[in-house]
């Protein structure tokens, strides 16, 4: 099977694409900028240069291929608005779609987009279900939430560092994935046809709070209780959308700070996942934990830091420097 993954130079892409050649499958992926996908040519795929916004280059993308897996997603350093890069250039792809016959796609969107529709991103991916919805095409649609990854610069660097880790007054309650096991869903839906025109969650195993990721941190690194926690008045963040609203430069800045009033909102992002592992034929065993996953980083990075011989506690270099 040929399969084409949009968005792979992408967190999730990558980890998508790795697991489709993994298992066997002919990957091709469309990127803007080859040059910065030279990785994706080592695992075995196959590079074509293409933008979301040209319909003659989707086309070309598209000729001979069985499967589209879309998991692209505007990036905060894109010059376009997130209406242009994701709801325009989504028009563009599926039309393009419908015009060479590719008949089978695999969208990435997000949970409870369509209760969050005043946050831009949110709104487009509800838009793009229902568009699917009333294709013809066959869809399958993952709704996924915050990934394990994202964790590493908000909770685990400031963590180790002894720095200030800022949180939301009333942060959600957040069912994180690891984007491997996401990637996971996404390849095993290409041969599983009882997923075919369906929409599924697909979160962590379960919900953390705020708090409780920054004292799996801590446990992980040997800190325990010494960070510093920072909540921040959903007032102020919402100030600050209001602020950067007044730059027209910085409207990609503003739409992820919409996304305050989703992570910020005391929300509990989770939902059963019994039916998701039946229909993908998947074993919910074997997917991560984020303790683990936390374990696994703090091992790896320290005994990197051990190699390169960096003192962790820097306070205590400073109390003993001999």
């Amino acid at each position: 099977m040929q399969v084409l993954v949009i968005g792979g130079t992408g967190t999730l892409g990558r980890q998508i694409a790795k697991t489709a050649v993994d298992a066997g499958y002919q990957v091709r992926c469309m990127v803007r900028t080859p040059r910065k996908a030279a990785f994706l040519q080592e695992w075995g795929c196959e590079i074509v240069q293409g933008d979301l916004l040209d319909p003659e280059s989707l086309e070309y993308a598209l000729q001979g291929v069985d499967s589209l897996i879309d998991s692209a997603t505007t990036r905060p350093e894109d010059p376009k608005s997130v209406y242009e890069t994701d709801w325009e250039g989504k028009l563009n792809l599926y039309r393009a779609c419908d015009r060479i016959g590719v008949k089978r796609v695999i969208f990435m969107s997000l949970f409870a987009a369509e209760q969050h529709r005043n946050v831009p991103l949110m709104d487009i991916k509800y838009c793009t279900e229902r568009l699917l919805s009333d294709s013809s095409l066959d869809y399958t649609i993952l709704q996924g939430v915050a990934f394990m990854q994202g964790l590493i610069s908000q909770y685990a660097i400031p963590v180790l560092e002894s720095q200030n880790v800022w949180i939301s007054a009333t942060p959600a309650e957040i069912a994180y994935m690891n984007t491997q096991d996401m990637a996971r869903f996404v390849v095993a839906a290409l041969e599983r046809p009882q997923t075919i025109r369906k929409s599924f969650p697909v979160v962590g195993p379960r919900a953390w709070k705020a708090e409780e990721v920054v004292e799996l941190c801590e446990k992980a690194c040997g800190k325990a209780k010494s960070s510093k926690v920072l909540k921040v008045s959903p007032f102020l963040l919402s100030t600050g959308k209001a602020l950067v609203s007044f730059f027209q430069d910085s409207l990609n800045v503003l739409d992820r700070l919409a996304f305050s009033e989703v992570t910020g909102g005391g929300a509990i992002l989770d939902a059963p996942m019994e039916k998701s592992y039946e229909a993908f034929g998947l074993d919910p065993a074997k997917t991560s934990t984020l303790d683990a996953y936390l374990r696994e980083y703090y091992s790896i990075i320290m005994k990197r830091m051990r190699e390169l011989d960096i003192d962790v506690d820097k306070e205590e270099k400073k109390r003993v420097p001999f």
